[in-house]
C-alpha cells in the first residue's frame, strides 16, 4: 500500500507497507527492481522548501535504518532491541538484575580486575587513534547509554575508605545508577526475557556522521551545496541548540553545562571527549569537501542531489575503513571476502559485542593524549600554578566546555596527529585510572543489564561462573583474547552481509565495479591528507599501527607521572541556593488566605464606616450643639484601668455632667448648697492634671490636654460655685499622691458590691460567707461601706433604669426620708424588705404612697395616670397619651369608681384584688455594683412562661404558668417589728395537667433512642451526604490506589509516592465537588424540583448548607493537593533529568544535562504551577469574602468576589489541560452541570433585565421601606418563596434576596426591606418622597424569582407553628395573607391549625404587620390561626414594674378583648418565648398529630434556639417536629 504526503519534497513523504498476508513473501531482487523498490520506499529526496525533487538512480538509504531488510523491515533500524547470542540471567528469570550478595560489589570487582600500572605500550604498536576510532565505530552502531523509562535503580555502594569516591570513609556514598531503555514487548515472562533496546541504527550508514532519523539529518544540514551546515568557523559544524538531539553532560570536574562547545554531530555522545570529538570533526569536513567536489564536477545539481551523492561516497569510504583496515588492525585477522548480500543473514548487535568491543576499548585508552604539527613538533600544555604537561589528561577532558586546545582546524588535526603517532596501552584487563575511577555516567565498570545477565562467583574461585566481561578481559593479552575476537568478527560479517547497501553490493546501483575499487583503495591516512592538507610524510601509510621507520614518533609511552592531576568530581547539590526560596514561596502561598483576610478587614471596615456615616446622617448638627459648651478630657478610671475620653459640661440645672465621646451621660453630679467641693490641682507632669472630690460621690480625676485647658474649667467651675453658694476648697499636691487620694469609680463600684451583700444578706438571711465579708484590713474602707449613701444615678442603676424616668423619681422620693438627695443603708434596707417580703397589701400601700404626690392620703386621676405614665415608660412609651387615658378611664369604670376623682388606699387595693397572687411575689429587681451579687441571689427570683393547654371543649388557648419560688420568711425577729406585722403569705400552687406515666430507660437506651430519633429526623440529609462523600472517597481512592499500587506508565509513584497520591486522589474528588457544587445553586431547577416526588429523598431545602459543606470540604482538600504538590515539587527539583524524563515523557528530554528545573519552574513558569498558585489566590478571596462575618458586612464584597467563580472554573479547566501527569479529566465531572447550570442561568437572564415599575414606596418605623411592584406577566409563586432585586437608581447590578410579603392571589408584588446595611439604607433614600415632588417615579427595578425555601410548605403539616424575630416576620406576611384568602373561599387544606409567635422589641417595630394580623383576625372565623406576640424590650423579671404593666395588660384584654400594646385580639407576652415548654404543650394539645412543621426565620440566635428546642422534643416518643429556618 502506498502512502504519499501532501508535499513530495520529504523523504519521508512515501512509506512502503505489504499488504496483510504478504509480510513473507520475497520480491525480485534484480537491480531494475531494487531501485524501484528503493524509489518506492524513499521517494524523491530534496531539500526543505523545493519544489522539484531531483530524481537519483538509486535507491536512497534510510536514515533510521528501516527497510534494509525487505522481508524484516525492522532489522538495524532506530529503536530495534539487541540480539542475544547466550540466554538471558536474571534474578528472577524475567527482568530483574542479580545485585549484592548474589554478585559481588562493582566497585570491589572493579579494583581486583581492572586496577594496575598504567605506561605499559601496546604489544602490535596499535595507536591510539584506532582505539578511539573504535570508539566512533561504536556510536555509529550501537547506543545504549539511554536511561529506560520507568526509571529503574541499581544503585552502587561504594566501599568504606574508597580513595576517590570516599576519602572521608563516612561509609554511605552511594552512586546512582539508571538501569537503560528496554524494549517494552519484553520482561514480561520467562520465555520473554528483557531485552535491550538500541537507539541507533545497527548499520554501519554512518549514522554518527548523518543522524539516526531524517529529522536529525535535516538539522544537521545547511540546504546548501550539499553541505552538513558550519558555524562562524567552516572547520567546525554548528554548536548544538536542540536539546533532542545532542548529549549535553555537565563537565564532571567543574559542573558546567549547556550547549556552548557541543557541537551538532550524528552521534549524540560525539562529544564526549576531544578524542572522539576530533573525528567527528574530521568526518564532518570530509562530507563538505566531498560535496565542494562534486559541485564542482557537477555544477547543475542541486543540494539534494549533492549531498546524498557525497552522503553515499563517505558512508561507502567509511564502511571500507572500518572493515578492511581498522577491524584486521584491532583483530589482527582479515576478514572472509565478500561473497555478496545475504538476506537471511541478522546483523542485529548483540549485548555481547558491546562488551567485547566498547569495555576492551577501555583497557587500550592511556591516561593522555599527544598533540603535534606536520613536523613532528609535539606540543606543551601549561596550566596555571602546575607547570607543563606533554599532553592532555583524560581524565580532566570528559565533557569540558570551549576546550582552549581545539579552538581551530589546525589544533583539531594536531589531536589527530598525535593520536596517530601515539602508541596505545597495552591489550591487557588493565584499565588506567582515568576510566576506572573518572569516566563520566552511570554505566562504565558499573552493574550494567548485559554485565549483569552472567553471575559470577569471584570470591569462590569459581571460574565456570566468571561473568563474561570479566573472563574476556583475563584471557586477553596484546589484543582481543578468542572469546571476544570471535564475538567482534562474527557482528561485523553479519552487519556486512545483511546490508543490503553495502558499498560492495553491486545489485544495490550504488556504485560501479571502478567506484568500488577506488573506495577500496581509500585509507583512513589518506582522508587526514585529503582534509588537513598536511604532508603525506607526516604519517604512516597505516594510521592505526606505528612502526619502527614511522615519521614522528612519540616522545615516551606516557604514564600517569608528568600529567596534571586528575580534579576530583563534582559532587551537585540540585536544590543548592533553593531552600531559603523555596521555603519563602510556600509562607507567601500560606499567607494568601490571612493577606485576603486582611483586605475582607479593610473592606468590611469601610462598609461599616459608610454604614455608621449614614445612620449618623442628621444627627451630627444635634451633637455639636450638645457638645458646644463642654470641655474636652480624660477621666482617669483607677489603677491598672486605661484613661478614656469624656466631656465635661455644666449644666443650667446646677450638675455637671460627664458624657462620653458618644455624648451620652455617664455621670451627673447635683451641686446643691451646702455642699462642700474638693478641688485639689496637681503640681507637676505638666500641671494638667484635677482630682474633684464631692460628698457622698466618687471622686472625679480629669487629664486635660493642657495646663491651660485645666485653667479654663476650674475658672467656669469657681464662678459656679460662687453664683451657686457651693463651698469650693482648692489645694495643690504631687500627681502620683493626688491618684493614691482618689476614692475612684473603681473604688466606689467595690463599696457598693459590699453594701448590696450585707443589705441583701440582712433581708433574705444569707450566710456570711455567700453574702462576702467586710474588708477589715482598711478601717477608711470599712467606715466608707457603712456610712455609704446610693446616688439617685446609682439607685437608677440597680433598678436598671435611667435616673430621670418617672419611676425613679417616685421610689427616691419615697425612700429618701431625710431628704438628703442619697439614699443611706438604712433607707434603702426598709423600702428592700417591703419588695422582698411583704405582703400584696404592703406593696399596694408603698404603690399608693409614691405617687401620692401631695400627700394628702388619697390618690386623684392625674397622680394615677402619672403612675400608669411612669411604668410605660420602660416600654419606649408603647402607648399614646389617648391609650393611656382609655386605660384608666377603664381600670376606674371596671372598678365601679367612674364618679371619683380620688381613690383611697383602700379603692386602689380593690382596684387591684384579681392580680394579689402576682403582687405576692413582686419583687424590686436590683442589680447589685460589679455585678457580685447576682451569682448569691439570681436563684431568689420568679420567673413567668406561657403555654398552651386544652380546655374541656377540645379548643386551645393560651394559659398563663406562674413558677415561682417560695416567698423566704423573714430573716429576723427585729425586722418584724420594724415593719409592725408579718408579711408572709401562703405558698400558690402550681398549676399541673396529669400526664401518662412513662418508662424510664437506661442511660445507653435513651442515647439509642436519640440517635434513632436523629437518623428519623435527618434521614435525607444523611442519605444524601452518605452518597456524596462515598462518591468523593471512592473517586479518591481509585485515584490513589492507581498511582500508589497500580503502576501507571511512567512509575511515578516511585519518584513521590505519598505526594502523587494526596495530590491526585484530591484532584479527582475536587473535580467533582466543584463540577457538582453547581447544581446547589441552580435555584431555578430547585424551585422545580421541590414540587416533585424527589422532595420526598432530597432536602431541597437545605441546598445552601449542602453548597457550604461542599465549599468546606473542597477547600481542605484542596489544601492537601497543594501540600501533595509541594512534596513533589520539592522531590521533582531534586530529582535528576533523566528521572523526570521517565515521569513526564512530553515535557522533558534527557539531553544529559543531569539538572532538573529549580523549583519555581514547576510553580511559576508552567500553566498548571502557574494556574494552581491562582487558583489558591481565587479561593483565598471568594473564602474569605463568604464567610458569614463578612459577608453581613459587606454583602457586595461577597456578591463581587463570588462572580470570581467564572475564573476558578476557566482556571480548573486550564489546570488539568497540560497534561502533566494524566489526560484531562476535569471535563469529565464539570460537563453535566455546567450545562444545567448555564440553562438555569438562562432561565434567569431571561427575566433580570426586564424593569419593574415600581407603583408604591413608603417608609415605615424601624428603618423599613415598604415597596409595591408591578407582577410580571406569568409570574406564579408561593407564599413564603423570595426573589432577588437590584435597584437600576443605585447604578449596579448588584442583586440582593427578599422574602415577598405579598399573597399569591394579589394583583401586584411587595417587598418589606429593612435598612441594615448600605445598599438597603441608600435605597430607603431614594425611595424616600421628595419634598414638593407630587409626582416623582421611583426607580425601577430588576426581578429574579422566585425561588423556593422551606416555608414554602407550611399547608403540608396538620399543625405549623411560624416563629418570626425583626424583620424575618415577612415570610409570615404572605403566608397569613394566602391563609387567610383560601380560608375565605372554603378551599380544602391539611393544615388544620397554625401557631404563629412574632417575636419583637416593640410592638411598634414592625406595625405593618399588626395590621395583617388585624386581617387575619377578622377573617378566621374557623379559629385556624393562633398568634402570640413577645414584647423583648419590656424587662423579664417579675418585678413591680411589670406586674403593673402586666395587670394593665389583663384588664385592658379583658375588658375590651384586645391587647393594650398592640390593639390586637392575640395574646401579649413580656420577655423571649420558652420554645421548649410552648413545644412540649403542642405535644400534649395535639397527640394525634405526628408530625408538626416549624418554620422560623429571623436572628441566628433566635433560630438556633427553636432548633435546639426541636431537637429536645424529638427525642420523646411523640409528635415529631420538621423544622425549617432562614437567618438574615
Amino acid at each position: 500500500m502506498l502512502l504519499r504526503s501532501s508535499s513530495s519534497t520529504s523523504c519521508r513523504s512515501v512509506y512502503y507497507l505489504p499488504p496483510p498476508g504478504c509480510e513473507d513473501s520475497m520480491l525480485p531482487t534484480s537491480p531494475k527492481t531494487l531501485v524501484f523498490l528503493g524509489a518506492l520506499l524513499t521517494g524523491p529526496l530534496g531539500p526543505a522548501g523545493s519544489q522539484d525533487a531531483p530524481s537519483l538512480p538509486w535507491e536512497v538509504q534510510r536514515f533510521d535504518g528501516w527497510f534494509n531488510n525487505l522481508k524484516y523491515h525492522q532489522r538495524g533500524a532506530t529503536g530495534s532491541r539487541l540480539q542475544r547470542l547466550v540466554p538471558a540471567n536474571y534474578a528472577d528469570g524475567v527482568y530483574q538484575a542479580l545485585e549484592e550478595p548474589l554478585l559481588p560489589n562493582p566497585r570491589r570487582l572493579s579494583d581486583a580486575v581492572t586496577q594496575g600500572r598504567a605506561g605499559l605500550a601496546s604489544i602490535h604498536n596499535r595507536t591510539v587513534l584506532g582505539v578511539f576510532f573504535g570508539y566512533h565505530v561504536l556510536s555509529d552502531l550501537v547506543s545504549v547509554e539511554t536511561p529506560g523509562c520507568p526509571a529503574e535503580f541499581l544503585n552502587i555502594y561504594i566501599p568504606r575508605g574508597d580513595p576517590v569516591f570516599d576519602p572521608d570513609k563516612s561509609g554511605d556514598v552511594v552512586l546512582p545508577f539508571q538501569r537503560s531503555r528496554w524494549d517494552r514487548k519484553t520482561g514480561q515472562s520467562p520465555s520473554n526475557p528483557r531485552d535491550l533496546t538500541n537507539q541507533v541504527t545497527g548499520w554501519l550508514d554512518g549514522s554518527a556522521i548523518y543522524g539516526s532519523s531524517h529529522s536529525w539529518s535535516d538539522t544537521l544540514r545547511s540546504f546548501s551545496g550539499g553541505q552538513l551546515a558550519s558555524g562562524a568557523d567552516p572547520a567546525f559544524p554548528r554548536e548544538s541548540q536542540d536539546q533532542l538531539l545532542m548529549w549535553m553532560a555537565p563537565d564532571p570536574a567543574t559542573g558546567q553545562g549547556g550547549s556552548q562547545g557541543i557541537y551538532a554531530f550524528g552521534a549524540q555522545h560525539g562529544n564526549r571527549e576531544p578524542f572522539l570529538q576530533a573525528l567527528g570533526l574530521l568526518w564532518f569536513r570530509y562530507h563538505n569537501l566531498c560535496a565542494r567536489k562534486l559541485a564542482r564536477e557537477h555544477p547543475h545539481w542541486g543540494d539534494e542531489e549533492l549531498f546524498q551523492h557525497a552522503r553515499k561516497r563517505v558512508i561507502a569510504t567509511y564502511q571500507n575503513i572500518a572493515l578492511y583496515q581498522w577491524l584486521p588492525s584491532f583483530l589482527q585477522k582479515n576478514l572472509p571476502e565478500y561473497s555478496g548480500y545475504h538476506p537471511f543473514v541478522d546483523p542485529s548487535i548483540s549485548p555481547e559485542f558491546v562488551v567485547a568491543s566498547e569495555q576492551f576499548f577501555s583497557t587500550m585508552v592511556p591516561p593522555g593524549v599527544y598533540m603535534r604539527n606536520s613536523s613532528c613538533h609535539f606540543r606543551k600544555f601549561w596550566k596555571e600554578g602546575a607547570g607543563s604537561s606533554p599532553a592532555l589528561r583524560v581524565c580532566n577532558s570528559y565533557w569540558i566546555r570551549e576546550n582552549p586546545n581545539l579552538k581551530s582546524a589546525e589544533e583539531v588535526d594536531q589531536l589527530l596527529l598525535g593520536m596517530a603517532s601515539q602508541i596505545s596501552e597495552l591489550e591487557d584487563r588493565i584499565v588506567v585510572e582515568d576510566l576506572r575511577d573518572y569516566w563520566p555516567g552511570p554505566d562504565r565498570f558499573s552493574r550494567t543489564d548485559y554485565v549483569l545477565e552472567a553471575t559470577a562467583a569471584l570470591y569462590n574461585q569459581d571460574l565456570s561462573q566468571l561473568e563474561l566481561l570479566l573472563g574476556g578481559l583475563l584471557e586477553s593479552h596484546g589484543g582481543p583474547g578468542p572469546l571476544f575476537s570471535s564475538i567482534i568478527l562474527d557482528q561485523f560479517v553479519r552487519l556486512r552481509d545483511g546490508d543490503r547497501y553495502w558499498f560492495e553490493n553491486t545489485r544495490n546501483g550504488l556504485f560501479s565495479e571502478e567506484e568500488i575499487a577506488e573506495i577500496r583503495n581509500t585509507t583512513l591516512r589518506d582522508i587526514l591528507v585529503a582534509v588537513s592538507n598536511v604532508d603525506p610524510s607526516a604519517l604512516q601509510p597505516n594510521v592505526f599501527f606505528w612502526q619502527e621507520g614511522a615519521p614522528c614518533p612519540q616522545p615516551q609511552q606516557l604514564t600517569t607521572e608528568g600529567l596534571p592531576q586528575c580534579v576530583p568530581l563534582t559532587v551537585t547539590d540540585y536544590f543548592e541556593g533553593s531552600g531559603a526560596s523555596y521555603g519563602i514561596v510556600i509562607v507567601i502561598l500560606c499567607c494568601l488566605p490571612l493577606v485576603s483576610l486582611v483586605v475582607a478587614g479593610v473592606v468590611a471596615h469601610r462598609r461599616d464606616q459608610e454604614r455608621k456615616k449614614l445612620q449618623k446622617k442628621g444627627k451630627e448638627n444635634l451633637k455639636k450643639e450638645t457638645a458646644g459648651g463642654g470641655l474636652p478630657a480624660m477621666e482617669w478610671p483607677g489603677p491598672k484601668e486605661r484613661s478614656y475620653p469624656v466631656t465635661i459640661q455644666l449644666s443650667p440645672d446646677r450638675s455637671l455632667q460627664v458624657l462620653d465621646k458618644r455624648l451620652t451621660v455617664l455621670h451627673t453630679i447635683q451641686l446643691r448648697p451646702p455642699q462642700q467641693v474638693n478641688l485639689i490641682l496637681s503640681s507637676n507632669r505638666g500641671r494638667r492634671t484635677l482630682l474633684l472630690k464631692f460628698p457622698k460621690e466618687y471622686d472625679l480625676v480629669l487629664l486635660f490636654n493642657s495646663e491651660e485647658e485645666r485653667g479654663v474649667f476650674v475658672h467656669q467651675l469657681q464662678d459656679l460655685c460662687i453664683s451657686w453658694a457651693p463651698g469650693l476648697r482648692m489645694t495643690e499636691m504631687d500627681e502620683k499622691e493626688l491618684f493614691r487620694k482618689a476614692v475612684t469609680k473603681q473604688q466606689r463600684a467595690g463599696i457598693l458590691e459590699i453594701f448590696f451583700r450585707q443589705l441583701f444578706a440582712q433581708v433574705l438571711d444569707i450566710n456570711q460567707a455567700d453574702a462576702g465579708t467586710l474588708p477589715l484590713d482598711s478601717s477608711q474602707q470599712v467606715r466608707e461601706a457603712l456610712t455609704c449613701e446610693l446616688s439617685r444615678a446609682e439607685f437608677a442603676e440597680s433598678l436598671g433604669l435611667k435616673p430621670q424616668d418617672l419611676f425613679v423619681e417616685a421610689m427616691f422620693s419615697l425612700a429618701d426620708k431625710d431628704g438628703n438627695g442619697y439614699l443611706s443603708f438604712r433607707e434603702f434596707l426598709d423600702i428592700l424588705v417591703v419588695f422582698m417580703k411583704g405582703s400584696p397589701e404592703d406593696k399596694s400601700r408603698l404603690m399608693f404612697t409614691m405617687y401620692d404626690l401631695d400627700s394628702n392620703g388619697f390618690l386623684s386621676k392625674d397622680e394615677f395616670f402619672t403612675m400608669m405614665r411612669s411604668f410605660i415608660e420602660i416600654s419606649n412609651n408603647c402607648l399614646s397619651k389617648a391609650q393611656l387615658t382609655e386605660v384608666v378611664e377603664s381600670m376606674f369604670r371596671e372598678s365601679g369608681f367612674q364618679d371619683k376623682e380620688e381613690l383611697t388606699w383602700e379603692d386602689f387595693h380593690f382596684m387591684l384584688r384579681d392580680h394579689d397572687s402576682d403582687l405576692r411575689f413582686t419583687q424590686l429587681c436590683v442589680k447589685g455594683g460589679a455585678g457580685g451579687t447576682k451569682d448569691v441571689f439570681k436563684q431568689r427570683s420568679g420567673y413567668r412562661v406561657s403555654f398552651i393547654t386544652r380546655t374541656p371543649g377540645n379548643q386551645s388557648c393560651p394559659r398563663e404558668l406562674v413558677l415561682p419560688l417560695k416567698a423566704p420568711e423573714l430573716g429576723s425577729t427585729g425586722l418584724k417589728k420594724k415593719l409592725g406585722k408579718k408579711s408572709v403569705g401562703p405558698s400558690p400552687r402550681l398549676y399541673t395537667e396529669a400526664v401518662p406515666e412513662k418508662l424510664q430507660r437506661g442511660f445507653l437506651a435513651q442515647k439509642l433512642q436519640q440517635f434513632k430519633r436523629f437518623v428519623e429526623n435527618y434521614r435525607r440529609h444523611i442519605m444524601c451526604v452518605t452518597i456524596f462523600s462515598a462518591i468523593c472517597v471512592g473517586l479518591f481512592a481509585d485515584r490513589a490506589y492507581y498511582y500508589g499500587f497500580a503502576s501507571p506508565p511512567t512509575d511515578i509513584e516511585e519518584t513521590t509516592y505519598v505526594g502523587i497520591i494526596l495530590s491526585r486522589g484530591t484532584a479527582a474528588s475536587i473535580s467533582f465537588m466543584f463540577s457538582y457544587i453547581l447544581l446547589t445553586m441552580c435555584r431555578n431547577l430547585i424551585t422545580f424540583l421541590r414540587e416533585t416526588f424527589l422532595n420526598r429523598y432530597i432536602p431541597f431545602d437545605a441546598a445552601v448548607d449542602f453548597h457550604r459543606w461542599i465549599a468546606m470540604a473542597a477547600v481542605v482538600l484542596a489544601v492537601l493537593h497543594s501540600a501533595g504538590h509541594a512534596v513533589n515539587v520539592y522531590i521533582f527539583s531534586v530529582s535528576p533529568l533523566s528521572l523526570l524524563t521517565c515521569v513526564f515523557p512530553n515535557v522533558f528530554v534527557n539531553d544529559g544535562s543531569k539538572f532538573p528545573p529549580k523549583f519555581y519552574w514547576w510553580f511559576f513558569e508552567t500553566v498548571p504551577g502557574m494556574t494552581g498558585v491562582l487558583l489558591l489566590l481565587v479561593l483565598a478571596i471568594m473564602y474569605v469574602f463568604a464567610s458569614h462575618h463578612f459577608r453581613r458586612h459587606s454583602f457586595r464584597g461577597f456578591w463581587l468576589t463570588h462572580h470570581l467563580y467564572v475564573v476558578l472554573y476557566a482556571l480548573l479547566i486550564i489546570h488539568g489541560s497540560y497534561a502533566l501527569i494524566q489526560l484531562p479529566s476535569f471535563h469529565i465531572y464539570f460537563l453535566v452541570p455546567a450545562i444545567i447550570y448555564g440553562a438555569d442561568k438562562l432561565v434567569s437572564l431571561s427575566r433580570k433585565k426586564v424593569e419593574i415599575s415600581v407603583v408604591k414606596a413608603e417608609l415605615l418605623p424601624s428603618g423599613v421601606t415598604y415597596l409595591q411592584f408591578q407582577r410580571p406577566q406569568a409570574f406564579e409563586y408561593k407564599s413564603g418563596q423570595w426573589v432577588r432585586i437590584a435597584c437600576l437608581g443605585l447604578g449596579t447590578n448588584e442583586y440582593h434576596p427578599f422574602t415577598l410579603t405579598s399573597a399569591p392571589h394579589e394583583d401586584t408584588l411587595s417587598l418589606h426591606i429593612r435598612a441594615v446595611g448600605p445598599w438597603t439604607t441608600r435605597l430607603r433614600e431614594i425611595y424616600s418622597p421628595r419634598v414638593g415632588d407630587i409626582y416623582a417615579r421611583y426607580p425601577k427595578l430588576y426581578l429574579d424569582g422566585p425561588f423556593g425555601e422551606g416555608h414554602q410548605e407550611w399547608h403540608k403539616f396538620e399543625v405549623s407553628v411560624l416563629v418570626g424575630g425583626g424583620i424575618g416576620v415577612t415570610p409570615f406576611a404572605s403566608i397569613l395573607k394566602d391563609l387567610v384568602f383560601k380560608s375565605s373561599l372554603g378551599s380544602q387544606m391539611l393544615c388544620k391549625k397554625i401557631y404563629f409567635i412574632w417575636v419583637t422589641r416593640t410592638q411598634r417595630q414592625f406595625e405593618w404587620l399588626a395590621d395583617i394580623i388585624r386581617e387575619v383576625e377578622e377573617n378566621d372565623h374557623q379559629d385556624l390561626v393562633s398568634v402570640h406576640i413577645y414584647i423583648t424590650q419590656l424587662a423579664e423579671k417579675f418585678d413591680l414594674r411589670t406586674t403593673m404593666l402586666y395587670i394593665c395588660e389583663r384588664h385592658f384584654q379583658k375588658v375590651l378583648n384586645r391587647s393594650l400594646f398592640t390593639g390586637l385580639r392575640s395574646v401579649t407576652h413580656f420577655g423571649r418565648p420558652p420554645f421548649e415548654l410552648f413545644f412540649s404543650s403542642l405535644q400534649e394539645v395535639h397527640p394525634e398529630v405526628r408530625k408538626i412543621g416549624v418554620f422560623s426565620c429571623g436572628p441566628p440566635g433566635m433560630t438556633k434556639n427553636v432548633e435546639k428546642s426541636c431537637q429536645l422534643m424529638n427525642r420523646r416518643d411523640q409528635a415529631h417536629f420538621v423544622h425549617h429556618y432562614e437567618n438574615f
